[in-house]
C-alpha cells in the first residue's frame, strides 16, 4: 500500500461555505441560494394535513389560477427566467424541460405528466413527508406544470409502501376535483386534467424513468431503449 504524503492543499480543510444569504453551489456547480425557503418548512410530522379549505385560505392554489391566466408558453418562459432547477443532482433548468414537450396544433394527444414519488433509496423520504404533510401543494405544482406542456392526465408513481400518503393523495384529488382544480374543464378553461395515484409493486428499477413508465401501464418494470427519451 502506498501513502500519499500531505500537500498543501489538503491542510486547508473544506472549502469556506457561502456568505448568510447569499448564493453557493451545490455539487455539479449549480448555484443554489440560502434564501430557497423549503417546501416542507411548514409540515409538522404527525399531524393531519391541510383540506383543500385550509390550504387555500393559507394562499393555495393562487399560483394555479394566476398561471390559468396566462399562455401556456408565458408560464414555461415565467419558469425559466426564475431559474427553477431540477434536485435530483444534474440542476436541470424546470422550464428548459418543460419546453421539449411539443404544444400547440399538431401536438399529440393525449399526453401525461408523472411525479416519481417513488423513493426507494434507503433512509430516504422527503417526498413521503411532503405526500402526508401537505398533497394540495403536490397537486396544484402538478396542474401548473400539466397546463404549460399541455397534458391531459397525470399521475402520481408512489413507493409501495407509502399507503397512509396514497390515500392522503387520494382524498386530496378528490376535494380538488370537487373544486373544479381537476376533471373536464378545470376552472372554465375548457381544458380537463385527470390525475391518478399509481402504487409502485415495489422493484428499485421502477425509479428509472422509462421503467416506472412500463410499470404505469401494466408492464414489467423494466427500462425501456433509448431513445425516444421522455422529457
Amino acid at each position: 500500500m502506498l501513502r500519499r504524503r500531505a500537500g498543501p492543499d489538503d491542510r486547508r480543510g473544506p472549502p469556506p461555505g457561502p456568505a448568510p444569504g447569499g448564493p453557493g453551489r451545490a455539487p455539479g456547480g449549480v448555484s443554489v441560494s440560502t434564501r430557497e425557503t423549503p417546501l416542507t418548512r411548514n409540515i409538522r410530522p404527525g399531524e393531519a394535513p391541510p383540506d383543500r379549505a385550509a390550504y387555500e385560505r393559507a394562499g393555495g392554489y393562487r399560483g394555479l389560477r394566476k398561471a390559468l391566466s396566462m399562455e401556456p408558453p408565458q408560464v414555461i418562459e415565467l419558469v425559466k427566467v426564475a431559474g427553477l432547477r431540477g434536485r435530483g443532482g444534474a440542476g436541470f433548468p424546470t422550464g428548459v424541460k418543460w419546453s421539449f414537450v411539443p404544444r400547440g396544433e399538431g401536438a399529440p394527444h393525449p399526453k401525461y405528466l408523472v411525479a416519481n414519488a417513488d423513493e426507494m433509496e434507503p433512509g430516504t423520504f422527503k417526498d413521503r413527508l411532503l405526500l402526508e404533510g401537505d398533497p394540495h401543494q403536490l397537486l396544484e405544482g402538478m396542474i401548473v406544470a400539466a397546463w404549460a406542456i399541455e397534458a391531459d392526465v397525470a399521475y402520481v408513481f408512489l413507493r409501495w409502501a407509502y399507503r397512509k400518503a396514497a390515500r392522503r393523495l387520494e382524498r386530496a384529488i378528490a376535494e380538488a376535483r370537487e373544486a373544479g382544480y381537476l376533471g373536464p374543464d378545470v376552472l372554465g378553461t375548457g381544458w380537463g386534467l385527470e390525475m391518478h395515484v399509481h402504487v409502485s409493486a415495489g422493484r428499485y428499477i421502477c425509479g428509472e424513468e422509462t421503467a416506472l413508465l412500463e410499470a404505469i401501464e401494466g408492464k414489467r418494470g423494466w427500462p425501456r431503449i433509448k431513445p425516444p427519451f421522455p422529457a
